[in-house]
């Protein structure tokens, strides 16, 4: 199970999902689970990533980050309530 936030940091690229070094170590670990006929899941941090991740072949897919998602909510609590 690939989490993508957290190999960024260890790549030393915090929070860079997208970085290459980022977007390789995440093919290379596909790539090891597809040649040995193992699943790999990874965490998505949205619906179009994770409709991307899920045509690659990855499973699970988890969508969604925890700190994002209670971030959202917490703005659109704040927005639903007069100043």
């Amino acid at each position: 199970m690939i989490g993508p936030f957290d190999l960024s940091g260890s790549l030393g690229h915090l929070g860079e999902i997208t970085h290459p070094d980022v977007v390789e170590a995440i093919a290379r670990v596909e790539r090891a689970g597809r040649e040995r006929g193992v699943p790999v899941g990874i965490f998505a941090a949205s619906a179009e990533l994770a409709r991307e991740y899920l045509a690659r072949g990855f499973t699970p897919v988890a969508v969604g980050v925890d700190a994002m998602l209670l971030a959202a909510a917490a703005r659109g609590l704040r927005q639903s309530v007069p100043s």
